[in-house]
């Protein structure tokens, strides 16, 4: 997997499902001085995360290797689940990281769930997103090959999936919006890698719309932030179009070792 493949829109890992359970326990035993393709040789010989096929274990393997680069740019992520961080604290991690180059999965949260969220949209089935998947051409995707209409419902309800699966919705055939929170050493996180995504400016980090990826405004997010220089974790101001933004441990893969030092 490379980032050049950011517009790239695959079926195939929406289908396979969000994983999140499978991906930390790879990550947690992820060996840095093997490569991705040993690493993920390990898994399907030694099926440590006890999958009920060689199948399965083999579909885990190709949709990690097609998420993420472990002993690259997505070490944080394994850092932490090697460290021992909470399954719940590490999701909106990983989350962040799988949509880097998962662009259907990033393009659904940003542009159709958020705005469904801030509509007060109440229930959602796979229909409801049907028509959203006809327009991705025009938002910079790139579909592999054409798609059946089985495979557009089923891509449908994989999304829908996924964002259950990281608590943005209840699970279910009919999903409902929960009361997110993103707990705060996820957000310490998250405020550092969308901080170095906005190129370190703090107020493009403000109004960055990543965050909707966790159903967060910009009012939201200074509240977050307003409690967090409360308690010191971060040096926080505003005034007007000017935002001075400062913490220990900017970059981060530190703050990520920091966290389960």
């Amino acid at each position: 997997m490379s980032r050049d493949r950011q517009g790239t829109v695959s079926s195939f890992t929406i289908i396979g499902g969000a994983m999140v359970t499978e991906t930390y326990e790879v990550l947690a035993r992820w060996n840095f001085d093997l490569d991705k393709r040993h690493n993920l040789n390990l898994l399907r010989q030694e099926n440590y995360i006890g999958a009920t096929s060689a199948t399965w274990a083999n579909q885990v393997a190709k949709v990690i290797s097609r998420r993420l680069e472990p002993g690259g740019i997505d070490k944080p992520l394994a850092v932490l689940a090697q460290g021992g961080m909470p399954i719940d604290e590490w999701k909106p991690v990983m989350l962040w990281h799988i949509t880097r180059d998962e662009f259907l999965l990033r393009d659904f949260l940003v542009n159709w769930l958020f705005e469904a969220h801030q509509q007060g949209v109440y229930r959602i089935v796979p229909d409801d997103v049907v028509s959203f998947l006809g327009t991705i051409s025009q938002r910079g995707g790139r579909t592999e090959h054409a798609w059946t209409e089985t495979t557009t419902r089923r891509v449908a309800a994989g999304l829908l999936k996924i964002a259950a699966d990281f608590g943005l919705l209840t699970s279910g055939p009919v999903k409902e919006f929960t009361h997110y929170h993103v707990p705060s050493r996820s957000l310490g996180y998250l405020l550092r890698a969308i901080l170095a995504y906005e190129s370190g400016s703090a107020s493009r980090m403000l109004s960055s719309t990543e965050w909707r990826m966790y159903l967060m405004t910009e009012d939201v997010l200074v509240s977050e932030l307003l409690r967090l220089h409360q308690y010191r974790e971060v040096e926080f101001e505003q005034a007007g179009s000017v935002v001075q933004l400062s913490f220990p441990a900017a970059e981060p893969l530190q703050f990520a070792q920091e966290l389960v030092a």
